[in-house]
């Protein structure tokens, strides 16, 4: 090498900018190591607690062990156990690839520069059954000054499931099936405890989720161990009338479980001993709330009926085609396009609609019965108890907001009319997920992705969702809720007499009492 070459070799190399060292947090297991995008700071697959298994295995959550050395954050970890399709598609919750009951690990999108910055907390929904906390991107949320975390919760029978053998076998006042939960809360003391380590303020935690992880976030407002733990929440179709589970009644239905899975008379040690696959694979069932007398004891309706519940800022509100829920799949695919809602199945629930509650339908009943079934079932499931719930949360010190989400995406235009069940998480979100290619997201998706995800964000950072438009406060006496649509504004009255209809019908089989 001649010594002109030599020269321009080492320039080169002096002039060469050095490569950025990667984002590190510390938090209270040790160090994590994270990766920069344009828009993050961003860590995945922390562990907030131990992994449930053995002994741990339908027990609280215990603390996640420390680590030494540097922890790689820079890859997706795994889903909790759950229903899997055997050809490797997201199943119902959007989920696939490797699970492991050891996946109590959750997610951070940090804004780079954040300092005191506000939290948000997702909370995924899919039945309590499906669905993880790395399918759902948080680049916005950091991109507009939120830290944002998303979770894992234990699954189906893992997260929810009683038999008296574990109660016998668990301490005097120890919690008991619902272990969904519990992870949830040992989630939001994690949380507290390291926001700062990312730039976030730990007394300004804002809790969301949908569907199920909606519900989910009205029975934390209802447990006593969850207060404090969060200063907001949003819950996004997440129902509010749902009846919860007495834990007499969860036994009865793990005892049955137990005998499906071979064991009559088992010992908690043999319960915790079942493969993991047999869980999921053998036992079915819905996996809601359990009112255990310990960690909750009474439902979220009755805590908001009592004025029992967490006194908090709230967002609450639903979609327009929550019939999607009657569906297999509960929403159309993006590349099917598939009808929301099966007729038959409307129909099938239309037939079980009281005289009285008909009465309030004169349109739907002109339609047809699976028109009636449509939008009585998306009124009594969702819309109704939003409009309930918020009522009862308007009377603390805390204000409430209530919404409706009506826009159709541009790409289900030709064959679907209403907002389905899910529909609003990728305007929420700003993020079009992994499925949906972005050619399909037309321009006012985009103006109604960044008008609804102000909105959330506004709420996180000052208590009110103060985003360009009028929103007022929810007060049952002007009853007003904001429609987000194709021509978003604020109305009153919205849909009144079919959801007094509904409470009039509903309220009095919930045993609110006093």
């Amino acid at each position: 090498m001649s010594r002109a070459a030599f020269a321009l070799a080492i320039s080169l190399l002096v002039a060469a900018p050095a490569l950025a060292d990667p984002p590190k947090a510390k938090v209270a297991g040790g160090v994590v190591v994270g990766t920069e995008t344009p828009n993050a700071f961003v860590y995945r697959d922390i562990p907030y607690a131990a992994a449930p298994v053995g002994p741990l295995r339908w027990a609280p959550p215990a603390p996640a062990p420390a680590w030494s050395g540097e922890r790689d954050g820079t890859a997706n970890g795994v889903s909790c156990p759950q229903p899997m399709r055997a050809d490797g598609r997201p199943n119902y919750g959007s989920a696939n690839g490797p699970t492991s009951e050891d996946c109590l690990h959750l997610n951070v999108f940090a804004p780079k520069t954040a300092k005191g910055a506000p939290v948000m907390v997702w909370v995924h929904g899919a039945g309590n059954r499906f669905g993880a906390g790395w399918i759902y991107d948080g680049q916005s949320f950091a991109r507009d000054g939120v830290v944002y975390v998303s979770i894992n919760y234990r699954l189906g029978a893992l997260g929810s499931f009683a038999h008296p053998t574990l109660t016998v076998a668990a301490k005097r006042g120890t919690p008991l099936a619902n272990y969904y939960l519990m992870d949830q809360i040992a989630a939001l003391e994690w949380v507290r405890k390291n926001a700062a380590a990312f730039g976030g303020d730990p007394k300004n935690i804002t809790v969301f989720g949908e569907s199920a992880g909606g519900g989910d976030i009205l029975a934390l407002l209802a447990a006593p161990r969850a207060r404090g733990l969060f200063q907001r929440a949003i819950v996004q179709s997440g129902g509010g009338w749902g009846g919860a589970t007495s834990l007499a009644a969860k036994e009865a239905q793990g005892v049955e479980a137990a005998k499906a899975l071979g064991l009559a008379n088992p010992t908690a040690e043999q319960l915790r001993a079942v493969p993991v696959e047999d869980l999921v694979a053998k036992v079915s069932g819905e996996y809601g709330v359990t009112v255990d007398g310990r960690l909750l004891k009474e439902t979220p309706a009755q805590a908001f009926a009592r004025g029992h519940a967490a006194d908090v800022g709230l967002i609450i509100g639903s979609n327009s085609g929550e019939d999607s829920l009657l569906s297999d799949e509960g929403a159309p695919s993006a590349a099917a396009g598939a009808s929301a809602t099966p007729a038959s199945r409307a129909a099938a629930f239309a037939a079980g609609v009281s005289p009285a509650v008909r009465a309030a339908y004169p349109e739907e009943v002109a339609q047809g019965e699976a028109a009636l079934g449509a939008a009585a079932f998306t009124d009594a499931a969702m819309g109704a108890p939003a409009r309930w719930i918020a009522a009862k949360a308007s009377g603390g010190r805390a204000s409430a907001w209530l919404y409706h989400f009506a826009y159709v995406g541009a790409r289900f235009r030709p064959v679907v009319t209403r907002a389905f069940h899910t529909a609003e998480i990728q305007y929420v979100l700003e993020y079009w997920g992994r499925r949906t290619p972005l050619s399909a997201v037309a321009a006012d998706d985009r103006a109604m992705a960044t008008l609804m995800h102000g909105c959330w964000v506004a709420f996180a950072k000052t208590g009110k969702p103060a985003c360009g438009r009028t929103w007022p406060a929810y007060d049952p006496k002007s009853d007003q809720l904001l429609v987000f649509g194709n021509d978003t504004a604020v109305r009153a009255n919205f849909r009144k007499s079919r959801l007094d209809a509904q409470e009039a019908a509903i309220l009095p089989t919930l045993e609110l009492g006093k």
